[in-house]
């Protein structure tokens, strides 16, 4: 009995370990494409311009995971030093 509970566990552990592991790289495969859908929000990124968020760019912002936009805020602040260029300064407001 003691050893049918075991395996019991143990299977019930390597599907939980299976099931972490795919919903990881289906994150993975998905922050790229939710991050393409804030490309409505283009307009309202460029400098200069005067204009407010759409409703579409907020709520394919709203639609993006946490995780995914930190993951690429970091990335693309790092791109500057990749590339051996000297490192971005925000410190000028250009809106």
């Amino acid at each position: 009995m003691a050893s049918v509970r075991a395996t019991l566990l143990m299977m019930f552990l390597v599907a939980l370990v299976a099931t972490q592991t795919q919903v990881g790289e289906v994150r993975a495969q998905s922050c790229p494409s939710q991050m393409a859908s804030l490309n409505v929000c283009g307009p309202f990124v460029v400098p200069g311009s005067s204009r407010g968020p759409s409703s579409e760019c907020c709520g394919a912002l709203q639609a993006v995971e946490h995780d995914c936009l930190c993951s690429t805020l970091r990335v693309a602040t790092s791109l500057p030093s990749a590339c051996h260029l000297p490192p971005v300064s925000c410190g000028k407001s250009y809106f």
